[in-house]
């Protein structure tokens, strides 16, 4: 796949991001490099490799979700902070 300005200004509309004209050439030059990389794998023979080679047979292990309430936690946390009151963090006024 070559990597053209003509691309990079169709995947531009696609992510709706706008590439700046000084920085194009930069651009389409680091997705060609990507792009042959991603080409370089599929030259590697994987006949021998059995497709299953990183999976594991156990479903991923889930932990009892119990409530906790650690009233310690928020206090160590506001301990941190510059300025709190009531357990509350304090903070400059933004908006008027």
């Amino acid at each position: 796949m070559q990597v053209d300005d003509t691309l990079l200004t169709r995947l531009e509309k696609l992510s709706y991001l706008h590439v700046s004209d000084d920085k194009r050439e930069e651009i389409i030059s680091q997705l060609s490099e990507i792009v042959s990389f991603v080409d370089n794998l599929s030259e590697l023979d994987t006949s021998g490799v059995d497709s299953t080679f990183a999976m594991d047979d156990r479903a991923t292990p889930l932990r009892e979700d119990i409530p906790q309430c650690d009233i310690t936690i928020s206090q160590e946390i506001l301990k941190h902070a510059p300025k709190s009151a009531d357990d509350f963090f304090i903070v400059p006024k933004i908006i008027e």
